[in-house]
């Protein structure tokens, strides 16, 4: 039967509250891929493979006879957020917590081990993959530049997040756009201190700042999801030294950028840089313009979609495209080489994702293993 017992249960609960307990940020998931290594070498699966793009992890599964490669990602990291909830399994780590759910979509994806290593695919094999780096938008990118990833190149890819937005029992999957493209813009101002009692005889950024930061967000415009939606957001900014002393000569301001397809996430990036540009000119400025947390646009193939909506629906959830997540999710790189799906898993009503108490929700596991093991068995058989 594809469905996991109550023994499962328990084990991947107490898995999903040890995991939460010891969370570790983008980049720095050691000691998680070795618990998801050995957890997969347990079940057992035929291969393991570790190093992946940084900390990832693969395991494999074969079936009976020759067929496709059907891919289930999920994530390995945490996120540099302390954790204000009080569970019993909070995280032991300052500043540091699985506040996205993580560690739950971890287990649901050994869950789905478990139930395909007790009966195998008919044909083809799954792969079941553990990505580093989510969080910060590297990891996809990097496991699938990874020379170790392509035996592994999938012909069918899917994958879930649980949504707290999204009531329970119900499952979105969008046909389209499935997660924004995003990206993070560090834009650095230098000019010349001087002497507080001075100001004119040195260069401030703070009139060119200042400016930037309500003009930038103003470019923010349309409805989200629809086409010529942008969001800028304005997330940091420090001006000179902590000092009544000095007149600044140095200073950064930080934004998000966010469309709904990479091409006009390019045109809202161009134009930001453009006007930070003017503005440093004018002001007498040098300007240095770095990018962060790059994220391509999620898209879900009309094909993978359905099928992981009539997956779902096996699994007694009530699957609608609904409409995307407007966080942004890497996971939409393995879908520029194959179909591929994410599907929302309800889990409201409750914290949101990155919110300092959020936890998830164990009940999450059963159903979303369930219907994962439902669309590899449509591929599969």
């Amino acid at each position: 039967m594809d469905r996991l017992t109550n023994s499962d249960l328990s084990d991947l609960i107490a898995l999903r509250r040890d995991l939460h307990r010891r969370p570790e940020i983008s980049g720095e998931e050691r000691e998680t891929a070795a618990c998801i290594a050995g957890a997969l070498r347990a079940l057992p699966v035929d291969r393991v493979i570790t190093g992946l793009g940084g900390h990832g992890v693969a395991g494999v599964i074969e079936g009976a006879a020759p067929g496709p490669t059907v891919l289930l990602r999920c994530e390995l990291d945490a996120l540099p957020i302390h954790e204000t909830g009080t569970p019993d399994w909070q995280s032991e780590i300052p500043g540091k917590g699985h506040l996205c759910g993580h560690d739950g979509h971890m287990v649901t994806v050994l869950g789905v081990g478990r139930i395909l290593c007790r009966t195998r695919p008919a044909r083809g094999r799954v792969v079941l993959m553990f990505q580093p780096a989510e969080e910060d938008g590297t990891g996809a990118i990097a496991v699938c530049e990874d020379s170790g990833f392509a035996p592994l190149a999938p012909d069918w890819a899917f994958a879930l997040h649980n949504e707290p937005d999204v009531p329970r029992g119900v499952a979105h999957v969008p046909d389209g756009l499935a997660s924004p493209p995003s990206v993070g813009l560090r834009l650095a101002f230098t000019g010349t201190e001087a002497h507080a009692c001075a100001p004119e005889t040195g260069t401030s950024p703070g009139d060119a700042m200042a400016a930037l930061m309500t003009a930038l967000p103003a470019l923010s415009g349309g409805t989200f999801p629809q086409d010529g939606y942008r969001l800028v957001t304005l997330t940091h900014a420090v001006l000179g030294a902590p000092a009544f002393g000095i007149a600044p000569g140095r200073g950064e301001v930080w934004i998000t950028c966010r469309t709904t397809s990479d091409a006009s996430l390019a045109e809202l990036e161009a134009m930001i840089r453009d006007q930070a540009a003017r503005a440093a000119e004018a002001a007498g400025l040098t300007l240095e313009v770095t990018e962060h947390d790059r994220f391509l646009a999620g898209i879900n193939t009309p094909e993978a979609a359905a099928l992981l909506r009539a997956a779902a629906s096996e699994a007694g959830l009530d699957a609608v495209p609904g409409v995307p997540l407007r966080a942004s999710e890497d996971f939409g790189r393995f879908g520029h080489d194959c179909p591929s799906a994410m599907l929302l898993l309800g889990a409201g009503p409750g914290p949101a994702l990155h919110n300092p108490d959020f936890d998830f929700d164990d009940d999450l596991i059963a159903p979303g293993a369930a219907l994962l093991v439902g669309a590899v068995r449509r591929v599969t058989g």
